[in-house]
């Protein structure tokens, strides 16, 4: 099994323990609030969206990964999907080992 499908997996898991927020709207809120520990945003989402992702994530310091594109992403949710965040420490320091 490859990182990237353990990373698909917990993705799931932290999905199921209610530790991710997902679609536009909702995490840019999280951003904003620091309440986003990191953001997976699909490698083939629309120039605005990743701009205004990555534009939010830089000024609030929050690492944006472009692991998956949004097909895996949506597939990894259960639902079409091109921007989620993690917020709980456990899950993000987990998912950041698989990363490195």
């Amino acid at each position: 099994m490859t990182n990237k499908e353990k990373l698909s997996n917990l993705l799931g898991l932290a999905q199921r323990a209610g530790k991710i927020i997902s679609g536009e709207e909702l995490v840019i809120k999280a951003i904003q609030h620091q309440e986003a520990k990191l953001v997976f945003l699909a490698n083939d989402a629309a120039a605005n969206l990743t701009k205004k992702i990555t534009d939010k994530s830089t000024f609030y310091k929050i690492e944006v990964s472009t692991a998956f594109d949004a097909l895996e992403l949506s597939m990894a949710l259960g639902k079409p999907r091109k921007v989620v965040c993690v917020v709980d420490a456990g899950f993000t320091k987990k998912m950041r080992t698989l990363m490195d």
